[in-house]
């Protein structure tokens, strides 16, 4: 299991990655978090200003995939919420995340917490595509543009404006599985960072 960075090129601790292709289907811009958070019992995930996470390709005309795509995108979502909160025992974390997936995620956030980084701009999610396997299991492989999301010193606040590369640009797969909530918990992703399925 790996996770990545911020920035163009920068590498973050180990956590998640994704994948690319023609741009399709909707957009939705995540400063918080995709509309499944206003559910009873879902943590709110709210990000500072400087901050977003756009995430394409959020319909598809079917109704569980696109339950699994918005949990996709919390599962995102509830790591950075847990970088700029500064801890690993945020609520939203454990929620989306469970498993070899949840023990990523708080090695990945750890790993900016110990450096004393944050980050700043805008990460973008896309060719974001779903396979169900069974009414409680699926897939999501996406791709992740990091070109204009930056590290950002915590204490000095200084941001480091690393130049696009193609590290710039991640391939993920992630396996989700729907647990008694109704919630499609991610439970394990693996990364490429550079893919070339991935860079424009």
């Amino acid at each position: 299991m790996l996770l990545t960075a911020c920035g163009g090129g920068a590498d973050k601790p180990k956590a998640n990655n994704k994948i690319a292709g023609a741009d399709g289907g909707s957009t939705a811009s995540a400063s918080a978090s995709p509309s499944p958070t206003q559910q009873t019992g879902r943590p709110e995930i709210t990000f500072p200003a400087g901050v977003k996470n756009i995430f394409e390709d959020q319909k598809t005309g079917d109704s569980v995939k696109d339950a699994v795509l918005a949990d996709n995108a919390l599962s995102v979502n509830s790591m950075d919420d847990a970088i700029f909160q500064g801890s690993v025992n945020t609520k939203p974390l454990g929620f989306y995340n469970s498993g070899k997936a949840l023990n990523a995620a708080i090695t990945y956030v750890q790993g900016y917490l110990d450096k004393g980084d944050t980050w700043v701009g805008t990460t973008r999610y896309f060719n974001r595509r779903v396979t169900l396997s069974g009414s409680t299991s699926a897939t999501v492989v996406y791709c992740s543009d990091e070109s204009k999301s930056f590290l950002k010193n915590r204490k000095t606040k200084k941001t480091k404006n690393t130049p696009t590369t193609a590290d710039s640009y991640v391939l993920y797969n992630a396996k989700l599985v729907r647990n008694g909530q109704g919630v499609w918990q991610t439970t394990d992703i693996i990364s490429d960072r550079g893919a070339k399925a991935c860079q424009p």
